[in-house]
């Protein structure tokens, strides 16, 4: 695999410079990159019995031509073709062509066709989407065919070729990192046989064991890393053995304004048995939507501060870190905590007195952005780094904090509900703390699903709701318009809200907008300047707006429904009854679930189990926002048993002597050594 991983693109028999631009254009650089590109889907071409398929589906038929082609054309250059032709000796069928008139003279009766297309049951008609005529190279017919995601100038056909030169210039030199051991434990097949496999399968059995041996691989290979990470940075003890009294943290509570829920008790337990530890903690605190999580994080925060350490909260936005600050100040008022703010739109005094205070630990906790990672950020003594909303802590970023400190306590907080048991598993690396419950008295938000056709019936009810002095957000997923997608945009859609709403102010907020304006735009929002923000989902992470009653979400059907709940969960944060509006015509079953779905539940676990059942980890996860990895085959939906199983091997793998040391693992090890990640993971 090293050696695959080291030759380049331009080796390959046929494929050029400029061809090697095309392929780096969709992340492959190398031999080992093109041959572990694998096909997310295959076109069936086997031959099929007309008895045996339903109406409606794509198939592809042996014949004989039973009467000669008919043309009819209408239209510039437009023509429909027809011919009778009986299959299997029994099914005389029509078949149709358009834009193929070209092919009539080859249709002569008696001479053999296949044929693939779109079957008429009640019609008995197959609409011709590829013909071939045996006795031509015909590599298609009676096979499953790869189809690959490609753009640019790259085709099926030329990457299905080039894939196929790779194979078969370079698959000597596949070699397999599992353990023998493993691959007998749960009968896979060679890594070489799955990686032909998959990319040319033999029939449905074939691509399912060569999938099941390469999910299995990735998963194990991910786990290890975790594991190694999670055994390496523990068995070095290296971390930050918190000392304080509990009956500190227990005060604390009890001065809190509110009673803390069970859930939010447990965690924080779990919390203060990391802090005690000698070891680094690395937990993820996962919640819904308003359970809670900055109080628990305080409580974490305060038992640092009376161990002698100075925390810090890393926030997306500004105006979060203005609204976080501002909530630490009130909870701790009684308590002689200086509390710190670290944001760009700091003038240059104040930053220097900021990062002078930090430097010489003035203050305690600070909050602030990104900028709290820059290289002129100095901590006197730093012992925890708590992490808010979906900016899941990546790699480099853990690394300049352990860096700032002493191996500080990491607190990463998600309001993305993650099922528990597969968060568990995923997020190896890190153990896992959930809030289920919501605080007492919290209102339920009221749901809906209306079509658009009642969009200024959904105006009117805002109206209704800024005459009571409170504000609606109105969501859409476009900024400008689009051939490709007919969709509402934020930019027409708040030229028409605001006309309708006079006497209110309504603001825009979407990605393509200055950071500071976008700061401005959502500041004036949180002090009730603006009364409707018309946004893109850039409010997702947005702020906290206790005043805001409606969310209105445009073209709803465009959205995950993680997505949605996340968006609904901006209001329902004051006293007042709130409401989020879907509007949406789904045409596809799938969205029409998802519209249902939220109607009927506020239980974001419950939203995330129905999420992941409808579309899979890869959008319900949110890559770039969460920090899950994308797996090249596998899923995390439905391969949670592989996952499960890689888990433990993987587990028992590195507690075992021999793996550090035996020559068998040597392989393992070498891979494992080349990847940059575990290197920056274990420095």
């Amino acid at each position: 695999m090293n050696n695959l991983h080291q030759i380049p693109l331009q080796d390959i028999h046929g494929l050029g410079a400029a061809r090697s631009k095309d392929l780096n254009a969709l992340g492959i650089h190398s031999v080992s990159d093109l041959i572990e590109y694998f096909p997310f889907r295959y076109e069936d071409y086997r031959l099929r019995d007309l008895s045996e398929v339903e109406d409606g589906d794509r198939i592809t038929v042996q014949a004989k031509i039973h009467s000669l082609p008919q043309v009819q054309r209408y239209g510039r250059n437009k023509s429909r073709m027809t011919c009778k032709m009986m299959v299997d000796d029994q099914f005389m069928i029509t078949s149709v062509w358009f834009n193929r008139h070209f092919l009539k003279d080859r249709l002569i009766i008696g001479k053999e066709i296949i044929v693939t297309g779109k079957w008429d049951s009640k019609r008995q008609v197959l609409t011709v989407s590829e013909s071939e005529f045996p006795g031509t190279h015909s590599p298609q017919a009676g096979s499953l065919q790869p189809v690959y995601s490609v753009g640019g100038s790259i085709t099926q056909k030329w990457i299905r070729k080039i894939i196929h030169q790779a194979l078969q210039q370079y698959g000597g030199l596949i070699r397999d990192p599992i353990p023998a051991f493993y691959s007998e434990k749960h009968n896979l097949i060679p890594r070489k046989q799955a990686i032909m496999s998959i990319h040319h399968p033999q029939d449905a059995l074939d691509g399912t064991e060569a999938r099941r041996r390469l999910v299995y691989e990735e998963l194990f290979l991910f786990q290890l890393k975790l594991m190694i990470f999670r055994s390496t940075s523990r068995s070095k003890a290296d971390g930050i053995q918190h000392i304080f009294d509990s009956e500190d943290i227990r005060k604390f509570v009890r001065s809190l304004p509110f009673q803390l829920t069970d859930s939010q008790k447990k965690v924080i337990a779990e919390l203060l048995s990391d802090l005690r530890q000698p070891y680094s903690m690395n937990r993820l605190l996962q919640g819904d939507v308003g359970s809670g999580k900055t109080v628990v994080a305080a409580a974490a925060l305060y038992a640092n501060f009376k161990s002698g350490f100075q925390g810090a909260m890393m926030v997306p936005t500004e105006i979060l870190a203005e609204q976080h600050y501002q909530s630490l100040q009130d909870l701790f008022a009684s308590y002689g905590l200086e509390i710190g703010l670290l944001v760009g739109s700091l003038t240059n005094k104040q930053r220097k007195d900021v990062l002078a205070s930090l430097q010489s630990g003035l203050i305690d906790i600070v909050v602030g952005t990104h900028a709290l990672i820059q290289e002129n950020v100095h901590f006197r003594s730093l012992g925890l780094v708590v992490t808010d909303e979906q900016h899941r802590f990546g790699v480099n970023q853990r690394t300049i904090f352990r860096h700032k400190g002493l191996n500080p306590d990491v607190l990463t907080m998600t309001a993305t509900p993650i099922p528990r048991t597969l968060a568990i598993t995923a997020f190896g690396d890190m153990d896992v703390s959930t809030l289920k419950e919501l605080p007492k008295g919290r209102k339920e938000i009221k749901t809906y699903w209306v079509k658009h056709n009642l969009m200024k019936r959904v105006l009117g009810f805002i109206q209704k709701e800024l005459k009571a002095h409170r504000q609606a957000y109105v969501i859409c997923p476009l900024i400008e318009e689009s051939d490709k997608i007919d969709v509402q945009n934020a930019i027409d859609l708040h030229a028409e809200i605001q006309a309708f709403l006079v006497g209110y102010k309504v603001g825009l907020l979407h990605g393509r907008q200055a950071a500071d304006e976008k700061e401005q735009v959502m500041l004036q929002f949180s002090e009730n300047e603006v009364q409707v923000l018309v946004s893109t989902t850039v409010v997702e992470v947005g702020v906290n707006v206790p005043n805001a009653t409606v969310m209105v979400i445009y073209d709803a059907d465009r959205f995950g429904l993680s997505q949605l709940h996340q968006l609904r969960g901006r209001v329902g944060r004051g006293q007042a009854q709130s409401y989020c509006i879907l509007i949406a015509d789904p045409k596809s079953e799938m969205g029409q679930e998802r519209m249902r779905s939220m109607t009927k539940t506020n239980d974001g676990f419950e939203i995330a189990r129905m999420d992941l059942e409808l579309r899979g980890p890869g959008d319900f996860f949110g890559t770039k926002q969460s920090g899950m990895p994308e797996f090249r085959v596998a899923d995390l939906a439905h391969d949670f048993e592989v996952l499960e199983m890689a888990r433990e091997d993987a587990a028992e793998l590195v507690k075992s002597e021999e793996f550090w040391t035996a020559a068998k693992y040597l392989p393992l090890r070498e891979l494992l050594d080349q990847d940059q990640l575990l290197e920056k993971e274990l420095d």
